[in-house]
């Protein structure tokens, strides 16, 4: 139930919840009219712009913004299933860029989904979005075999991400689950010495030909504790276009594939449901807002 009263549109105050995972909270953007961020038990979660879904705030959002924009000729539809629903920031994004795509959103915190419903509704103009409370596994497990374009992994209990859904059982029921020329991306987290991030890279090789990932470089080199996106596909992947998209971002980040990626993960073993355990956890203030 809600801690505090829907705020009036024209006047909008913070929003706070309890949820199954903690206490979210919806934080209006004073320097942005219309922009809204999501945090759980003071972790930002997610970034909304209600006036210009286009709008992504979060450097990782902007990362896949970007996939999402090199994966097929602009405006085109895609099919997509995003595991992990927080305030459906990328869902809003692809629905805004590519009109008449179907989406179907798997989380697993069901009065989080709710408040997000309530105080920022998606239901605009070609947002084909259904959502579910569930587990994000089970809901990969259900999808059609060859029936998505997309496959998006963003699923965080806190700031860790969940064991089960880091191994290459998981990644396999993904491959399952895309058509060709389909991907898979997963937000993840890690800092020095990147033990996760490695074990993760390795994982999604083992599943998928092509794969590459993308980071700050300061993250990729171990110097600091941030954001990583890992691509996988059965065909080619737009390397050449995402690089160039990825360099002229306001927030830069480098893409690794080939040689280097596999020097990246050398002697580092793929994870199963057997060796996995949830993602490191941040560093203290690493995410935090007051």
């Amino acid at each position: 139930m809600p801690d505090t009263p829907r705020p009036p549109d024209d006047d909008p105050v913070p929003v706070v919840w309890r949820t199954d995972l903690g206490q979210a909270k919806l934080l209006p953007d004073i320097d942005h009219d219309g922009g809204w961020l999501l945090t759980l038990d003071d972790t930002p979660q997610s970034y909304v712009d209600l006036g210009d879904p286009t709008h992504l705030e979060f450097e990782y959002t902007r990362r896949l913004g970007h996939l999402v924009d090199a994966l097929a000729p602009a405006g085109r539809p895609l099919d997509a299933l995003h595991l992990g629903g927080g305030a459906l920031t990328v869902p809003r994004y692809l629905a805004a860029t590519r009109p008449g795509s179907r989406q179907h959103v798997a989380e697993v915190d069901g009065p989080l989904l709710a408040m997000v419903e309530e105080h920022l509704p998606w239901d605009g103009p070609g947002a084909d979005i259904t959502t579910v409370v569930g587990d994000a596994r089970a809901a990969l497990a259900q999808a059609a075999p060859g029936s998505l374009d997309l496959v998006v992994a963003d699923v965080f209990h806190g700031s860790r991400t969940p064991a089960h859904l880091t191994t290459v059982e998981f990644l396999r029921l993904a491959a399952a689950a895309l058509r060709p020329g389909g991907c898979y991306a997963a937000n993840l987290a890690d800092g020095p010495p990147l033990a996760f991030a490695r074990a993760q890279a390795a994982t999604v090789r083992a599943v998928f030909p092509e794969v590459c990932l993308i980071a700050e470089p300061p993250v990729l080199r171990g110097r600091r504790y941030g954001n990583i996106l890992l691509v996988g596909s059965a065909g080619p992947l737009p390397v050449a276009d995402l690089s160039r998209r990825l360099a002229g971002d306001v927030f830069p980040a480098r893409l690794t594939d080939g040689a280097d990626l596999a020097a990246f993960t050398a002697r580092t073993a793929a994870v199963t449901d057997a060796t996995a355990t949830d993602s490191p956890p941040p560093p203290a203030g690493a995410f935090s807002v007051g």
